[in-house]
């Protein structure tokens, strides 16, 4: 006779895969925690901002967020979220990147992911739930990483300003009204955040915008929209920007 097991408990299962389907109200949260396990952090709908101690990755619909086990991280919905998360056992993490790292998900990958997520939570490693856990492991480590990571820095002065950007990235205040807004001199606020996340303010805030239009275009925005959304004047000015900004996956 199988023991009953509770579906939510699939971070020590028997298995190389602990698969969870879970649905978000918009502006909820996880809350800061950490997995045992390694975990794959994927929304069919909506818009993540995951954190951790030194960076956010903001996760759009057809992207997903690699977590490595043991690693306190916090996550925001932008949106109303249809999550799907693999958690793979310490085992299988061992294979991917030690850090965090944002994949492209395939139409392979994320066509294996919701069908392993119908399978029972024991699946039969030998059937068609083990078949396709090995086609996700696959899948998962050998996507290229997409370069939307957003590095925060710590003083409380600059991270108060990156989270009024994050908040509202299509803001038009310029150096001097942000240095005003932190309680800094327009030196002090360029310098700190140069040093703190190696990047310029209005470096830091073009890739915030690149990732927030990747997110809302993925979403279905038309691209009129999200230009306005984000203060731009006109669509072929976000196109430009994005070209400009979003590097090529590194494999």
């Amino acid at each position: 006779m199988s023991r009953s097991i509770n579906r939510d408990d699939f971070q020590h299962i028997d298995r190389a895969i602990g698969a969870m389907a879970k649905d978000f109200p918009d502006r909820s949260h996880t809350g800061e925690h950490s997995h045992p396990r390694g975990q794959l952090l994927h929304a069919v709908e909506g818009v993540m901002l995951a954190r951790t101690s030194t960076g956010a990755w903001l996760v759009p619909p057809g992207f997903a967020l690699w977590i490595p086990p043991g690693r306190p991280h916090n996550v925001e919905m932008r949106g109303k979220v249809s999550m799907r998360t693999i958690y793979l056992r310490q085992d299988e993490a061992r294979r991917m990147a030690p850090r965090c790292r944002v994949i492209r998900v395939a139409p392979l990958l994320r066509e294996a992911i919701l069908a392993l997520v119908e399978e029972p939570l024991l699946y039969d490693e030998a059937g068609r739930g083990g078949h396709l856990a090995a086609l996700v492991i696959d899948e998962i480590d050998r996507a290229p990483t997409e370069m939307l990571e957003l590095p925060l820095p710590s003083d409380a002065k600059l991270l108060r300003v990156c989270e009024a950007l994050i908040a509202d990235p299509g803001s038009a205040r310029d150096l001097d009204g942000w240095a005003e807004f932190a309680s800094l001199s327009r030196r002090s606020l360029s310098r700190g955040f140069r040093d703190e996340t190696g990047l310029s303010l209005g470096a830091w805030r073009r890739k915030l915008r690149t990732l927030n239009a990747l997110g809302r275009l993925e979403g279905g925005a038309s691209v009129a929209e999200t230009a306005h959304r984000l203060g731009y004047r006109s669509a072929s000015a976000l196109t430009a920007m994005i070209r400009r900004e979003r590097p090529a996956p590194q494999t």
